[in-house]
């Protein structure tokens, strides 16, 4: 339920309707110029330490409270914030009011407390309804790993291509359908699943392994993985259908050879991924792509919010898709990794 307090975006979302509405308040209240901006003074002294404290504490607790009941939740998320501007605000009672009793200190602390309450209600409400606002756009993902993912055509291929591959070469048929399963496995994976980029990675070069065997000398990939960071975290499924449409519209509408170059680093705190292949000239854009893209586009919006981007740009004969999204640390390596080696 908690929001995702370490984000930029969230933060933004936070910080500026609670500036604004400080604002507002402050110009509801006062009536001259000099009383304004003592006014503005006195409630950024509370408003902007509190607000600041009790993000940083909701990003510190979210995942230890994040899947528990949801009472621990909404009390972790309301009583933080009531707490962090109590605790401003007991520290900023001796400047803004000196000469109060104990009673009147009191009751002035508290309200500011329980207004904070209410304004952590309403924001957890509202982060809430914008993640059911997203929701489509999981189940859409996941009826594309299910549905789209999983072509017919593509399943057919595959197998009459390891058909042709028993009597030739029956150990690289009997990998190829080893392949065909796990990568079908990974299709079944529920999306909002974080997946190490390393076996996202695995996931896309078996991917394109049955592809080679289909279209042969047609398809070259290069990849560029020296400086990934293995161990970020991403939602899975996510490279794989934008490595796909790299296949089905900048590889298959060539009748020579192209190429497609991945290359996955790591600029600071952010993970790129770029992917570069072949735009057929006049050829038409399939309504395909752009469905995919803007379902992975929206997968980013919904876990990385404005932290993310996905970028397009097709110049030269070139087709250009850039990545990028923050660089989140696996908590702990798994003991088993899978590997891919298309020859075995």
């Amino acid at each position: 339920m908690l929001p995702d307090c370490c984000n930029m975006g969230i933060a933004l979302r936070v910080l500026v309707p609670l500036n604004a509405a400080g604002l507002l308040l402050v110009l509801a209240t006062t009536s001259s110029s000099a009383g304004f901006t003592d006014r503005l003074v006195e409630m950024a002294m509370v408003l902007e330490p509190a607000a600041v404290l009790a993000l940083v504490a909701l990003c510190a607790l979210r995942r230890h409270v994040n899947g528990r009941s949801r009472t621990l939740q909404w009390g972790a998320g309301i009583g933080v914030p009531a707490a962090a501007t109590m605790l401003v605000s007991l520290a900023a009672a001796p400047s803004l009011i000196p000469s109060i009793g104990p009673l009147e200190l009191a009751l002035w602390v508290g309200a500011r407390g329980l207004a904070a309450a209410a304004l952590a209600a309403l924001a957890i409400e509202y982060f809430r309804l914008r993640a059911l606002s997203f929701s489509p756009s999981l189940s859409e993902a996941r009826l594309q790993a299910l549905q789209a993912r999983i072509r017919p055509h593509f399943l057919f291929n595959s197998l009459n291509t390891v058909l042709g591959l028993m009597r030739g070469d029956p150990r690289r048929a009997e990998y190829t359908l080893e392949n065909l399963a796990d990568l079908f496995r990974v299709f079944m994976r529920d999306t909002r699943e974080l997946v190490p980029l390393d076996e996202e990675v695995v996931t896309c070069q078996q991917y394109l392994a049955i592809e080679q065997l289909r279209l042969g000398d047609r398809l070259e990939v290069r990849w560029q993985v020296e400086q990934m960071p293995g161990d970020a975290l991403l939602p899975s499924l996510l490279l794989q259908p934008l490595v796909e449409n790299a296949v089905h519209h900048g590889i298959e509408p060539l009748e020579s050879p192209g190429e497609i170059v991945i290359s996955i680093t790591r600029p600071g705190d952010r993970v790129r991924v770029e992917i570069l292949n072949p735009a057929g000239e006049g050829a038409p854009v399939r309504a395909g792509n752009q469905m995919a893209l803007s379902n992975v586009r929206e997968r980013l919006m919904l876990l990385y919010d404005m932290e993310a981007e996905l970028k397009t740009v097709t110049e030269d004969g070139q087709f250009r898709l850039l990545l990028e999204f923050p660089y989140r640390k696996e908590r702990r390596r798994r003991d088993v990794r899978r590997h891919f080696n298309p020859y075995r």
